[in-house]
């Protein structure tokens, strides 16, 4: 098989990581605000006590096994997900624990005045919320945002081990089929590379746009 062959037969799977990136990402991002929320604003020690729990738990264990748990281990007990459900919903939970600490520490960064400005102008908990520290907060988070989306894109690889019709698992079956490891193996690096080179530099032109804004 040529090169071009062979880019042809992995196109599939790539068409497969953006889904999973686009679905674990959203997931990721709207858990991870909520998580930030409650971690910064709660009242709760025992909330807060569990969302650093959760994330712990989430640093420490490999994203590969909470994607077998949730495909095969749920299973066993009558919840079935498609391998891609799972791999969204795997990496979408691996990344709001990611995202969270991001988050967080963002929010907390800004100044309290920001927040007490905004109530002494009028607006509401959530207006504040709103208007005034969500967008500050989104922009200081944004480098770490960047490499999160980045590594996402390259972890979608791990979802072949649950048989997720992703690059590596057409990378695989041509192997096996052709036994050219080198060439299949390098043009799957290639077309990862492709894939995270353009979301790096969208979001460091996003980067540069907002600083001269300011």
């Amino acid at each position: 098989m040529g090169f071009f062959d062979i880019l042809q037969g992995l196109m599939g799977g790539a068409v497969t990581a953006i889904y999973i990136t686009l679905g674990a990402g959203t997931f990721a991002m709207a858990l991870g605000l909520l998580l930030a929320l409650a971690q910064t604003f709660g009242h709760s020690r025992w909330m807060r006590w569990a969302i650093n729990a959760y994330v712990e738990w989430m640093r420490n264990v490999p994203a590969l096994a909470h994607l077998f748990l949730l495909y095969f281990g749920l299973a066993a007990v009558g919840i079935r997900f498609s391998p891609l459900v799972a791999a969204m919903l795997g990496l979408g939970l691996v990344g709001a624990a990611m995202l969270c600490e991001v988050f967080t520490a963002a929010f907390r960064s800004i100044h309290p005045g920001q927040r007490e400005a905004a109530l002494a102008a009028g607006l509401t908990p959530l207006q504040a919320l709103r208007y005034v520290l969500v967008p500050q907060m989104l922009r200081l988070s944004l480098p770490s945002t960047a490499n999160y989306t980045s590594q996402l894109i390259k972890d979608t690889s791990i979802a072949s081990a649950i048989a997720a019709p992703e690059i590596m698992f057409f990378a695989r079956n041509l192997v096996t089929s052709t036994f050219e490891t080198s060439l299949i193996y390098g043009t799957a690096l290639l077309l990862y590379a492709a894939m995270v080179w353009p979301v790096a530099w969208m979001f460091f032109r996003l980067e540069r746009r907002l600083e001269m804004s300011r």
